[in-house]
């Protein structure tokens, strides 16, 4: 399982985990490199390859785990860390079923903003993470970039639904001392650079797309299944009345994507010839 931007396996990531372990998988969620209680300095780095590597390195771990059928892995990476699975699933051929929830496509948005709002000041923000970059190597003080804490009434009027939630989910329902919204402004010189849909024909593995009918990150799991050409098969499933942020959490949305994940893995890694 690979957790959200901003997340940790005790949030979505361990939630799913758990519900697939009840349904008699062996599951794993971890925290990402650099972010919730893993190591690596400074904290809060947000990188592409460190996410893919994490998932590798997951990969590595339950391979050897008692009881684990190193030839039936399967992947679900939820939001940010789904495009980071579909992006580790390219290459690693390990991951025998590729699965996402409520994709997101973190270098496009840090690149184009969300819902492409910020495409006049690319090089501008690029410009900020190169000079953020330059005063660490000089062993200057870490800028961030992201929200620190909000309060209900900045909550409130926030128009995006992934963001309203968001910080609802993270800084209320479900906050955790481990979990933020912040990531190293240097971060975005890789972030801006990276894109999950860079080479996603390189999956041929099975893949389930999973998203809520009213997410406003939808476009992007549209984005990614169009260009998913050479996949064994792929299904989108679409959550009927479910924004991004809700399939979190939502009990009645978190039963339709577990029967739907479980459904899925039983077809391509349980009954795999």
């Amino acid at each position: 399982m690979a957790h959200p931007n901003g997340g940790i396996k005790e949030q979505t990531a361990g939630l799913y985990a758990q519900h697939l372990a009840e349904k008699g998988y062996i599951a794993i969620a971890a925290d990402a490199a650099y972010q919730g209680a893993s190591g690596g300095e400074p904290l809060r780095t947000d990188k592409p390859a460190f996410r893919t590597e994490d998932i590798r390195g997951m990969a590595d771990f339950i391979s050897h785990y008692p009881g684990v059928d190193a030839n039936r892995l399967g992947a679900l990476g939820i939001c940010g860390g789904g495009g980071y699975t579909l992006k580790a699933a390219q290459s690693d051929k390990r991951l025998k079923a590729v699965a996402t929830l409520s994709m997101f496509n973190s270098g496009e948005v840090r690149r184009n903003g969300f819902q492409n709002s910020q495409l006049n000041t690319v090089q501008e923000r690029l410009q900020k993470a190169t000079e953020a970059r330059e005063q660490e190597a000089a062993g200057g003080e870490i800028i961030y970039a992201g929200v620190s804490s909000i309060t209900d009434e900045e909550i409130a009027k926030t128009k995006p639904d992934l963001y309203r939630e968001g910080y609802e989910y993270y800084y209320r329902s479900h906050a955790h001392p481990n979990s933020t919204f912040l990531y190293t402004m240097s971060s975005l010189l890789d972030l801006m650079t990276w894109d999950a849909t860079a080479g996603i024909d390189l999956i041929n593995q099975p893949l389930l797309m999973i998203a809520g009918s009213k997410a406003d990150t939808k476009y992007m799991t549209d984005e990614v299944f169009g260009k998913a050409v050479n996949t064994v098969e792929k299904e989108l499933f679409v959550i009927d009345g479910a924004t991004h942020i809700q399939t979190y959490w939502k009990p009645e949305y978190v039963s339709k994507g577990v029967n739907k994940l479980v459904e899925f893995y039983q077809k391509t890694l349980i009954n795999r010839k």
